[in-house]
């Protein structure tokens, strides 16, 4: 059976448009897609990371010089295809230089906690930037699980997924949790720490387990700390202080990785 030709696409020239109006609001606003259900995805890395995982876009939005030049797997990848004049582009962007496509993805529903999932648990990482990284490392490096506790950057915010570079769509994550919900895990809870606990690179890391990374300033608070099964802390001969929270947690990811391989 032959699939069926994509509707044509919606041409777009007014920013009093409602669909332009939304996607200013999720561009701009970090907590616009919890009052939307749905997600911006600007530029052409992130929308193929999102069809690599098997996404099907609710709406692909094109410029119109950018149209004419778009291949086939972008013309057919949504359900609806909008084209806005080029003018609207900064309307809708968050970028310096706007990107000339992007997708709009309905929000995962969320789901439960997985109890036994290797897990990364941010606690109270503010930065957008490191919070996006982490994700990344997380994903590299096996980490199945992203639970982010009350007052963590908003995971699915323009800043983070950019960040992210395509690692949500590989990751379940959780955000908005409280600490008393991480007692419904079974693996170890592992915390770092710039002045406890021991030295990472001479511990037998549990695997798999949930690591711990902490406010940017005052780390992982006290009713995470209390709830740790191991305490750590990252070897640093150069004589600095501490190091970024998102340095940080790719070095653990990674010893922890090196574990499992062995």
């Amino acid at each position: 059976m032959s699939t069926p030709a994509p509707a044509a696409p919606v041409f777009v020239t007014s920013r009093d448009n409602a669909l332009v109006k939304d996607l200013r609001r999720l561009s701009q606003d970090s907590t616009a897609y919890r009052k939307q259900g749905r997600v911006w995805l600007e530029g052409d890395h992130l929308c193929r990371a999102a069809l690599l995982r098997g996404l099907t876009p609710a709406i692909a939005v094109f410029s119109e010089s950018f149209w004419p030049m778009a291949t086939a797997e972008w013309a057919r990848a949504a359900i609806k295809t909008i084209v806005i004049s080029d003018a609207l582009l900064p309307e809708i962007s968050g970028l310096e230089s706007p990107a000339r496509m992007g997708f709009v993805v309905d929000l995962p529903a969320p789901k439960a906690l997985s109890p036994g999932a290797p897990s990364l648990i941010l606690d109270r990482v503010q930065d957008a930037g490191n919070v996006g990284s982490m994700l990344r490392s997380a994903s590299a490096f096996g980490f199945s699980q992203v639970i982010a506790l009350r007052g963590t950057a908003a995971l699915w915010s323009p800043k983070v997924l950019r960040a992210g570079m395509g690692a949500h769509f590989g990751l379940q994550l959780l955000e908005g949790v409280e600490p008393q919900a991480l007692d419904g895990l079974t693996v170890p809870i592992i915390v770092t720490s710039s002045h406890d606990g021991a030295f990472l690179h001479q511990q037998t890391l549990p695997m798999p387990c949930a690591w711990a990374m902490g406010h940017e300033g005052q780390g992982v608070g006290d009713d995470l700390m209390a709830r740790a099964s191991l305490k750590v802390r990252i070897a640093q001969p150069g004589g600095e202080e501490s190091l970024n929270v998102a340095a940080a947690a790719a070095i653990c990811l990674y010893a922890s990785s090196l574990a499992a391989a062995g």
